[in-house]
Protein backbone atom coordinates (compact mmCIF):
# COMPACT_ATOMS: atom_id res chain seq x y z
CA UNK A 1 0.00 0.00 0.00
CA UNK A 2 1.38 3.42 -0.97
CA UNK A 3 1.66 6.53 1.19
CA UNK A 4 -1.14 8.07 -0.87
CA UNK A 5 -3.38 5.06 -0.21
CA UNK A 6 -2.71 5.29 3.53
CA UNK A 7 -3.60 8.98 3.56
CA UNK A 8 -6.78 8.39 1.53
CA UNK A 9 -7.87 5.73 4.03
CA UNK A 10 -7.09 8.10 6.90
CA UNK A 11 -9.26 10.76 5.26
CA UNK A 12 -12.16 8.35 4.78
CA UNK A 13 -11.97 7.41 8.46
CA UNK A 14 -11.75 11.07 9.47
CA UNK A 15 -14.89 11.91 7.50
CA UNK A 16 -16.80 8.90 8.87
CA UNK A 17 -15.87 9.86 12.42
CA UNK A 18 -17.13 13.40 11.69
CA UNK A 19 -20.53 11.98 10.64
CA UNK A 20 -20.25 12.12 6.85
CA UNK A 21 -21.85 9.34 4.82
CA UNK A 22 -19.79 8.20 1.82
CA UNK A 23 -21.49 8.70 -1.55
CA UNK A 24 -20.43 7.74 -5.08
CA UNK A 25 -22.31 9.69 -7.78
CA UNK A 26 -22.24 8.31 -11.36
CA UNK A 27 -19.25 9.23 -13.53
CA UNK A 28 -21.53 10.14 -16.46
CA UNK A 29 -23.47 13.34 -15.72
CA UNK A 30 -25.81 15.63 -17.73
CA UNK A 31 -23.55 18.28 -19.28
CA UNK A 32 -26.17 21.03 -19.33
CA UNK A 33 -26.33 21.14 -15.52
CA UNK A 34 -22.63 21.96 -15.26
CA UNK A 35 -22.80 24.53 -18.04
CA UNK A 36 -25.82 26.23 -16.47
CA UNK A 37 -24.42 26.25 -12.94
CA UNK A 38 -20.67 26.49 -13.41
CA UNK A 39 -20.64 28.66 -16.53
CA UNK A 40 -19.82 28.26 -20.20
CA UNK A 41 -16.13 28.76 -19.39
CA UNK A 42 -16.21 25.16 -18.22
CA UNK A 43 -17.27 23.76 -21.63
CA UNK A 44 -13.79 23.71 -23.11
CA UNK A 45 -12.57 21.66 -20.14
CA UNK A 46 -15.31 19.00 -20.21
CA UNK A 47 -15.03 15.52 -21.70
CA UNK A 48 -18.29 15.46 -23.67
CA UNK A 49 -20.30 12.68 -25.27
CA UNK A 50 -23.90 12.15 -26.41
CA UNK A 51 -26.38 9.55 -25.17
CA UNK A 52 -28.64 7.45 -27.40
CA UNK A 53 -31.47 9.88 -26.71
CA UNK A 54 -29.37 12.81 -27.93
CA UNK A 55 -28.72 14.19 -24.43
CA UNK A 56 -25.29 15.83 -24.05
CA UNK A 57 -23.35 14.07 -21.29
CA UNK A 58 -19.97 14.64 -19.69
CA UNK A 59 -17.54 12.76 -17.52
CA UNK A 60 -17.86 14.02 -13.94
CA UNK A 61 -15.76 17.25 -13.74
CA UNK A 62 -16.28 17.71 -10.00
CA UNK A 63 -18.28 16.30 -7.10
CA UNK A 64 -20.24 19.22 -5.62
CA UNK A 65 -23.03 19.28 -8.21
CA UNK A 66 -23.33 15.44 -8.39
CA UNK A 67 -23.49 15.25 -4.57
CA UNK A 68 -26.23 17.93 -4.53
CA UNK A 69 -28.17 15.90 -7.13
CA UNK A 70 -27.65 12.77 -4.99
CA UNK A 71 -29.04 14.67 -1.99
CA UNK A 72 -32.22 15.52 -3.92
CA UNK A 73 -32.62 11.99 -5.27
CA UNK A 74 -32.29 10.25 -1.89
CA UNK A 75 -34.62 12.19 0.40
CA UNK A 76 -36.73 15.24 1.13
CA UNK A 77 -35.19 18.59 0.20
CA UNK A 78 -34.46 20.68 3.28
CA UNK A 79 -33.37 17.79 5.49
CA UNK A 80 -29.94 17.86 7.10
CA UNK A 81 -27.46 15.52 5.44
CA UNK A 82 -23.68 15.13 5.32
CA UNK A 83 -21.80 13.35 2.52
CA UNK A 84 -18.17 12.51 1.83
CA UNK A 85 -16.62 11.24 -1.38
CA UNK A 86 -13.41 10.13 -3.01
CA UNK A 87 -13.02 9.38 -6.70
CA UNK A 88 -11.93 10.44 -10.15
CA UNK A 89 -12.85 13.69 -11.87
CA UNK A 90 -12.19 14.52 -15.50
CA UNK A 91 -11.20 17.89 -16.98
CA UNK A 92 -8.95 18.96 -19.84
CA UNK A 93 -5.84 20.50 -18.28
CA UNK A 94 -3.04 21.91 -20.46
CA UNK A 95 0.08 19.79 -20.16
CA UNK A 96 -1.50 17.46 -17.60
CA UNK A 97 -3.60 14.32 -17.51
CA UNK A 98 -7.31 14.96 -17.82
CA UNK A 99 -8.04 12.58 -14.96
CA UNK A 100 -7.30 13.23 -11.31
CA UNK A 101 -8.50 12.20 -7.87
CA UNK A 102 -10.56 14.34 -5.53
CA UNK A 103 -12.00 13.81 -2.07
CA UNK A 104 -14.17 16.04 0.04
CA UNK A 105 -17.31 16.64 2.09
CA UNK A 106 -20.63 18.44 1.65
CA UNK A 107 -22.89 19.51 4.52
CA UNK A 108 -26.42 20.27 3.34
CA UNK A 109 -29.43 21.60 5.23
CA UNK A 110 -27.88 23.05 8.40
CA UNK A 111 -29.63 26.30 9.34
CA UNK A 112 -26.87 27.48 11.71
CA UNK A 113 -24.84 28.75 8.78
CA UNK A 114 -22.00 30.61 10.49
CA UNK A 115 -21.41 27.67 12.87
CA UNK A 116 -21.48 25.26 9.92
CA UNK A 117 -18.91 27.45 8.14
CA UNK A 118 -16.64 27.36 11.19
CA UNK A 119 -17.04 23.59 11.53
CA UNK A 120 -16.24 23.13 7.83
CA UNK A 121 -13.02 25.15 7.98
CA UNK A 122 -11.99 23.29 11.16
CA UNK A 123 -12.48 19.96 9.39
CA UNK A 124 -10.57 21.23 6.35
CA UNK A 125 -7.63 22.20 8.57
CA UNK A 126 -7.74 18.83 10.31
CA UNK A 127 -7.71 17.27 6.86
CA UNK A 128 -4.67 19.33 5.87
CA UNK A 129 -2.90 18.06 8.99
CA UNK A 130 -3.77 14.45 8.11
CA UNK A 131 -2.30 15.04 4.66
CA UNK A 132 0.95 16.29 6.16
CA UNK A 133 0.58 19.90 5.00
CA UNK A 134 2.86 21.87 7.31
CA UNK A 135 2.35 25.65 7.67
CA UNK A 136 -0.50 25.88 5.13
CA UNK A 137 -1.54 29.24 3.69
CA UNK A 138 -5.26 29.84 4.32
CA UNK A 139 -7.16 32.44 2.26
CA UNK A 140 -10.73 33.40 3.13
CA UNK A 141 -13.27 35.66 1.47
CA UNK A 142 -16.97 36.45 1.31
CA UNK A 143 -18.86 36.41 -1.99
CA UNK A 144 -22.01 37.60 -0.21
CA UNK A 145 -20.25 40.71 1.07
CA UNK A 146 -18.97 41.48 -2.43
CA UNK A 147 -22.53 41.20 -3.78
CA UNK A 148 -23.79 43.45 -0.95
CA UNK A 149 -21.20 46.09 -1.92
CA UNK A 150 -22.30 45.98 -5.57
CA UNK A 151 -25.95 46.40 -4.55
CA UNK A 152 -25.22 49.17 -2.03
CA UNK A 153 -23.29 51.07 -4.70
CA UNK A 154 -26.36 50.71 -6.98
CA UNK A 155 -24.22 49.52 -9.87
CA UNK A 156 -26.43 48.64 -12.91
CA UNK A 157 -27.50 44.99 -12.86
CA UNK A 158 -25.77 44.11 -16.13
CA UNK A 159 -22.47 45.22 -14.62
CA UNK A 160 -23.18 43.51 -11.29
CA UNK A 161 -23.62 40.21 -13.07
CA UNK A 162 -20.49 40.70 -15.16
CA UNK A 163 -18.44 41.58 -12.07
CA UNK A 164 -19.72 38.51 -10.22
CA UNK A 165 -18.84 36.36 -13.23
CA UNK A 166 -15.15 37.24 -12.95
CA UNK A 167 -14.94 37.71 -9.18
CA UNK A 168 -11.91 35.79 -7.94
CA UNK A 169 -9.71 36.71 -10.91
CA UNK A 170 -8.37 40.18 -10.12
CA UNK A 171 -6.93 40.87 -13.57
CA UNK A 172 -10.25 40.14 -15.30
CA UNK A 173 -12.14 42.01 -12.58
CA UNK A 174 -10.01 45.11 -13.15
CA UNK A 175 -10.61 44.84 -16.91
CA UNK A 176 -14.38 44.85 -16.36
CA UNK A 177 -14.10 47.80 -13.96
CA UNK A 178 -12.15 49.71 -16.61
CA UNK A 179 -14.88 49.04 -19.19
CA UNK A 180 -17.52 49.94 -16.62
CA UNK A 181 -15.84 53.29 -16.00
CA UNK A 182 -16.63 54.33 -19.57
CA UNK A 183 -13.07 55.01 -20.71
CA UNK A 184 -13.63 52.66 -23.65
CA UNK A 185 -17.02 54.11 -24.54
CA UNK A 186 -17.73 55.76 -27.88
CA UNK A 187 -20.76 57.97 -27.17
CA UNK A 188 -21.26 58.92 -30.81
CA UNK A 189 -21.32 55.31 -31.99
CA UNK A 190 -24.67 54.34 -30.44
CA UNK A 191 -26.20 51.57 -32.54
CA UNK A 192 -29.92 51.13 -33.00
CA UNK A 193 -29.74 47.53 -31.73
CA UNK A 194 -27.87 48.57 -28.59
CA UNK A 195 -30.35 51.38 -27.99
CA UNK A 196 -33.18 48.83 -28.16
CA UNK A 197 -31.50 46.82 -25.39
CA UNK A 198 -31.32 49.72 -22.94
CA UNK A 199 -33.51 49.31 -19.89
CA UNK A 200 -34.38 45.68 -20.58
CA UNK A 201 -33.99 42.99 -17.97
CA UNK A 202 -30.34 41.86 -18.39
CA UNK A 203 -31.09 38.13 -18.56
CA UNK A 204 -33.90 38.64 -21.05
CA UNK A 205 -31.75 40.96 -23.17
CA UNK A 206 -28.87 38.47 -23.26
CA UNK A 207 -31.34 35.76 -24.32
CA UNK A 208 -32.57 38.02 -27.15
CA UNK A 209 -29.03 38.58 -28.42
CA UNK A 210 -28.23 34.86 -28.19
CA UNK A 211 -31.36 34.10 -30.24
CA UNK A 212 -30.35 36.65 -32.89
CA UNK A 213 -26.86 35.14 -33.11
CA UNK A 214 -28.32 31.64 -33.29
CA UNK A 215 -30.66 32.63 -36.14
CA UNK A 216 -27.63 34.02 -37.97
CA UNK A 217 -25.81 30.72 -37.46
CA UNK A 218 -23.18 32.28 -35.17
CA UNK A 219 -22.02 30.07 -32.30
CA UNK A 220 -18.61 31.61 -31.62
CA UNK A 221 -16.51 34.55 -32.79
CA UNK A 222 -12.82 34.99 -31.96
CA UNK A 223 -13.03 32.30 -29.30
CA UNK A 224 -16.06 33.90 -27.61
CA UNK A 225 -19.29 31.95 -27.22
CA UNK A 226 -22.67 33.37 -28.24
CA UNK A 227 -23.37 34.00 -24.54
CA UNK A 228 -20.15 35.97 -24.11
CA UNK A 229 -20.88 37.97 -27.27
CA UNK A 230 -24.36 38.72 -25.93
CA UNK A 231 -22.92 39.97 -22.65
CA UNK A 232 -20.54 42.28 -24.51
CA UNK A 233 -23.54 43.66 -26.42
CA UNK A 234 -25.20 44.38 -23.09
CA UNK A 235 -22.06 46.09 -21.79
CA UNK A 236 -21.99 48.27 -24.90
CA UNK A 237 -25.68 49.03 -24.47
CA UNK A 238 -25.01 50.14 -20.90
CA UNK A 239 -22.10 52.31 -22.03
CA UNK A 240 -24.11 53.80 -24.88
CA UNK A 241 -26.55 55.20 -22.32
CA UNK A 242 -23.89 57.57 -20.97
CA UNK A 243 -20.29 57.89 -19.90
CA UNK A 244 -20.25 54.82 -17.69
CA UNK A 245 -20.55 54.27 -13.93
CA UNK A 246 -19.73 57.28 -11.75
CA UNK A 247 -16.04 57.55 -10.88
CA UNK A 248 -16.84 57.79 -7.14
CA UNK A 249 -18.61 54.44 -7.34
CA UNK A 250 -15.60 52.96 -9.15
CA UNK A 251 -13.31 54.34 -6.45
CA UNK A 252 -15.40 52.87 -3.63
CA UNK A 253 -15.57 49.47 -5.31
CA UNK A 254 -11.80 49.42 -5.80
CA UNK A 255 -11.30 50.46 -2.17
CA UNK A 256 -13.38 47.49 -1.01
CA UNK A 257 -11.52 45.05 -3.27
CA UNK A 258 -8.21 46.25 -1.81
CA UNK A 259 -9.19 45.29 1.76
CA UNK A 260 -6.66 42.50 2.09
CA UNK A 261 -4.04 40.89 4.25
CA UNK A 262 -5.18 41.15 7.88
CA UNK A 263 -7.02 38.31 9.65
CA UNK A 264 -10.84 38.45 9.53
CA UNK A 265 -11.20 40.05 12.97
CA UNK A 266 -9.12 43.03 11.81
CA UNK A 267 -10.93 43.02 8.45
CA UNK A 268 -14.24 43.49 10.30
CA UNK A 269 -12.91 46.74 11.80
CA UNK A 270 -11.60 47.87 8.42
CA UNK A 271 -14.92 47.08 6.72
CA UNK A 272 -16.95 48.94 9.36
CA UNK A 273 -14.70 51.95 8.75
CA UNK A 274 -15.12 51.56 4.98
CA UNK A 275 -18.93 51.39 5.32
CA UNK A 276 -19.05 54.46 7.57
CA UNK A 277 -16.74 56.49 5.33
CA UNK A 278 -18.60 55.60 2.13
CA UNK A 279 -22.10 55.73 3.63
CA UNK A 280 -22.91 52.20 2.46
CA UNK A 281 -25.28 50.01 4.47
CA UNK A 282 -23.26 46.80 4.87
CA UNK A 283 -24.02 46.13 8.55
CA UNK A 284 -25.79 42.79 8.09
CA UNK A 285 -23.07 41.32 5.85
CA UNK A 286 -20.23 42.57 8.06
CA UNK A 287 -21.92 41.19 11.19
CA UNK A 288 -22.17 37.76 9.55
CA UNK A 289 -18.43 37.91 8.91
CA UNK A 290 -17.83 38.96 12.52
CA UNK A 291 -20.00 36.17 13.93
CA UNK A 292 -18.33 33.57 11.69
CA UNK A 293 -14.90 34.76 12.83
CA UNK A 294 -15.85 34.52 16.51
CA UNK A 295 -17.18 30.99 16.04
CA UNK A 296 -14.00 29.96 14.23
CA UNK A 297 -11.95 31.19 17.20
CA UNK A 298 -14.24 29.27 19.58
CA UNK A 299 -13.74 26.19 17.38
CA UNK A 300 -10.00 26.39 18.06
CA UNK A 301 -8.93 27.91 14.73
CA UNK A 302 -6.04 30.36 14.95
CA UNK A 303 -7.71 33.23 13.09
CA UNK A 304 -4.45 35.22 13.06
CA UNK A 305 -3.29 32.81 10.34
CA UNK A 306 -6.29 33.44 8.08
CA UNK A 307 -5.76 35.88 5.21
CA UNK A 308 -8.93 37.81 4.37
CA UNK A 309 -9.11 39.39 0.90
CA UNK A 310 -11.91 41.58 -0.43
CA UNK A 311 -11.14 40.41 -3.98
CA UNK A 312 -10.96 36.69 -3.17
CA UNK A 313 -13.71 34.51 -4.60
CA UNK A 314 -14.11 31.02 -6.06
CA UNK A 315 -14.65 30.97 -9.81
CA UNK A 316 -17.85 28.96 -9.80
CA UNK A 317 -21.29 30.55 -10.12
CA UNK A 318 -22.91 28.64 -7.28
CA UNK A 319 -20.82 30.01 -4.37
CA UNK A 320 -22.77 32.58 -2.37
CA UNK A 321 -21.01 33.57 0.87
CA UNK A 322 -17.99 32.29 2.85
CA UNK A 323 -15.22 30.87 0.64
CA UNK A 324 -11.73 29.56 1.42
CA UNK A 325 -8.65 27.94 -0.05
CA UNK A 326 -5.74 26.13 1.58
CA UNK A 327 -2.36 26.08 -0.15
CA UNK A 328 0.80 24.25 0.80
CA UNK A 329 3.19 27.05 1.72
CA UNK A 330 6.21 25.57 -0.08
CA UNK A 331 4.27 24.43 -3.17
CA UNK A 332 1.83 27.24 -3.98
CA UNK A 333 2.68 26.86 -7.67
CA UNK A 334 0.69 23.61 -7.60
CA UNK A 335 -2.51 25.55 -6.90
CA UNK A 336 -4.97 25.12 -4.06
CA UNK A 337 -4.86 21.80 -2.21
CA UNK A 338 -8.23 22.30 -0.48
CA UNK A 339 -10.94 24.72 -1.56
CA UNK A 340 -14.57 25.25 -0.70
CA UNK A 341 -17.24 27.44 0.77
CA UNK A 342 -20.96 28.10 1.00
CA UNK A 343 -23.33 27.54 -1.94
CA UNK A 344 -26.87 28.18 -0.68
CA UNK A 345 -28.51 28.53 -4.11
CA UNK A 346 -27.25 25.33 -5.73
CA UNK A 347 -29.77 22.80 -4.41
CA UNK A 348 -32.70 25.10 -5.22
CA UNK A 349 -31.38 25.62 -8.76
CA UNK A 350 -31.23 21.84 -9.13
CA UNK A 351 -34.93 21.52 -8.31
CA UNK A 352 -35.55 22.01 -4.58
CA UNK A 353 -38.72 24.05 -3.88
CA UNK A 354 -36.80 26.57 -1.74
CA UNK A 355 -33.30 27.59 -0.68
CA UNK A 356 -31.30 24.88 1.10
CA UNK A 357 -28.15 25.96 3.02
CA UNK A 358 -25.01 24.06 1.99
CA UNK A 359 -21.26 24.25 2.55
CA UNK A 360 -18.37 21.95 1.71
CA UNK A 361 -14.81 21.55 0.46
CA UNK A 362 -12.82 19.58 -2.10
CA UNK A 363 -9.29 18.17 -1.86
CA UNK A 364 -7.05 17.83 -4.93
CA UNK A 365 -5.32 14.63 -3.84
CA UNK A 366 -2.57 14.74 -6.47
CA UNK A 367 -1.50 18.20 -5.29
CA UNK A 368 -1.83 17.18 -1.65
CA UNK A 369 0.42 14.16 -2.06
CA UNK A 370 2.95 16.08 -4.16
CA UNK A 371 3.15 19.06 -1.83
CA UNK A 372 2.85 17.37 1.56
CA UNK A 373 5.86 16.52 3.64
Amino acid sequence: MTLGDNRSLALSQLFRDAGYEEATPPILQPADIFLDLAGEDLRRRLFLTTGEDGQELCLRPDFTIPIARHYLETGIAGRTAAFSYVGQVFRHRPGQLGETMQAGVESIGREDEEQADADMLALALETADKLGLSSPRIRVGDEGLFTAVLQALEIPKVWQRRLRDVFGERDRLDQVITRMSGVEAKPDAKLGFLAALEGRDPEAAVAVVEDVLSLAGISAVGGRTAHEIAERFMEQAALSAGSGVDKDVISRLSEYLNVSGPPPAKAVETLHGFAKETGLNLDASIERLAKRTELMAERGIDISKLEYSGDFGRRLDYYTDFVFEIHHESSEHLGQVIGGGRYNKLVERLGAPSTVPAVGFTIWLDRAFEGAS
